[in-house]
């Protein structure tokens, strides 16, 4: 596949607003470790290389495990998961797939017992903004790193 686009290049001032975002998130609650496992999963979950590159190379970066990175895609198989941890994940795939889910109240009763309201809040847009940028790097065939270092070689 080819890249597109580079977005940042071409119009940065459209992506300003889904860089607040991530400011306001990073400020958040959630936690490193959560936000990486939640913008990791819904990559997984859209396929798109780019943001599972970056968000497994943070989530190593801030301490998360080879283990517990492998494991993310059956993740409600392993006990290597918190509570919190699985109710997060499992109201990341009902919004990530929210055609087919509409985010069932099975999904989202759980994180009441582990979140604040303000927190479910934040859980939300940040799956938001996860699979907003999914589509953007899917849709514009952005390139991991490691592809660009190949295609230059």
């Amino acid at each position: 596949m080819s890249h597109r686009i580079n977005a940042f290049a071409v119009h940065p001032e459209a992506l300003k607003p889904m860089m607040a975002l991530e400011e306001h998130l990073a400020k958040s609650d959630l936690g490193h470790t959560l936000t990486e496992l939640v913008k990791t999963r819904a990559s997984q979950i859209n396929g798109c290389a780019f943001c599972l590159h970056m968000h497994t190379a943070d989530a190593r970066a801030g301490g998360e495990s080879e283990e517990r990175l492998h494991l993310l895609a059956a993740w409600w198989e392993s006990s290597l998961y918190t509570e919190r941890e699985r109710a997060a994940l499992a109201w990341t795939e009902a919004l990530t797939r929210v055609a087919d889910s509409k985010a069932p109240d099975e999904a989202y009763e759980p994180l009441k017992a582990h979140f604040s309201d303000r927190e479910i809040v934040d859980l939300t847009v940040l799956i938001m903004t996860i699979n907003a940028w999914n589509r953007l790097a899917v849709g514009l065939r952005t390139q991991h790193p490691r592809s660009w270092a190949k295609a230059a070689a």
